[in-house]
């Protein structure tokens, strides 16, 4: 039997209120495009991506000599890792919030999204992350995403305009209050920084297994090795998901 393309899964949670982009942030990452319609998520939609972590992929900038030239590259024999991102895009209505807080168990990861044009949605990030910390690990790897930052550059030389009512600084100095890792202004839309949100996340997940905090043979842990007849795909899908309901704006 052939060896898996990934060395690890680890399980990811999207939660934010409902019109956020959360969806259409998982299927920018996973598909690699952009719906500007598409069904409102009820309950949870799955969808994965392979990505590589750790050194040489993560390895730092050569240091500079003397001379202020930087060191010549180094051969580096450290066999690439990649992991598995299983990613759980949870729907934001409060209708559902019963049924998505139990998909909290056993993250690793969550990103947690609001829409910079909407201040309703930041003020709720709050609640959105008392909930997780209440079900998820002590040790889950949160960030802070600010999505829909295409919609507050409707300048032609792309100034921020009125649109934009939550602000790069507010939501940074949140973040660090609340000890969440990073914050990130992304839109899903052209694309911008969906990658690097996740795979902050992905990188931070990669540390704590090189420091021991997983136990990967516990599924609790929201983090697992490959074991027997763990044949991950290889390609990047969207799952499709029997939770789908009536064709709604981006949620």
């Amino acid at each position: 039997m052939s060896s898996p393309p990934w060395d690890y899964i680890a399980k990811l949670v999207c939660i934010g209120d409902s019109g956020c982009g959360k969806s259409s942030l998982t299927i920018r990452l996973c598909e690699g495009r952009f719906s500007p319609q598409h069904d409102v998520t009820i309950g949870v939609e799955f969808g994965s991506r392979i990505v590589p972590v750790g050194p040489p992929h993560t390895k730092p900038s050569a240091p500079a000599t003397e001379g202020g030239l930087p060191e010549p590259p180094r051969a580096i024999n450290t066999p690439q890792k990649h992991m598995k991102l299983s990613l759980w895009d949870t729907a934001g209505q409060e209708t559902y919030k019963s049924v998505t807080r139990s998909y909290f168990r056993g993250a690793s990861g969550a990103l947690l999204v609001f829409d910079i044009t909407r201040r309703a949605t930041f003020i709720h990030v709050t609640d959105w992350l008392s909930d997780l910390r209440a079900i998820a690990d002590p040790d889950i790897v949160v960030i802070l995403v600010g999505n829909k930052v295409d919609q507050a550059r409707d300048d032609p030389v792309g100034n921020y305009t009125g649109r934009r009512e939550v602000t790069a600084v507010e939501a940074e100095e949140w973040a660090r209050a609340n000890g969440v890792l990073q914050y990130v202004e992304t839109s899903a839309k052209s694309g911008e920084n969906v990658e690097h949100a996740f795979m902050r996340v992905a990188e931070r997940i990669f540390d704590n297994i090189s420091a021991g905090k997983y136990d990967l043979n516990d599924r609790r842990s929201g983090v697992k090795g490959p074991g027997p007849g763990s044949a991950g795909a290889a390609h990047l899908r969207l799952a499709p998901s029997a939770n789908r309901g009536v064709m709604g704006g981006c949620c």
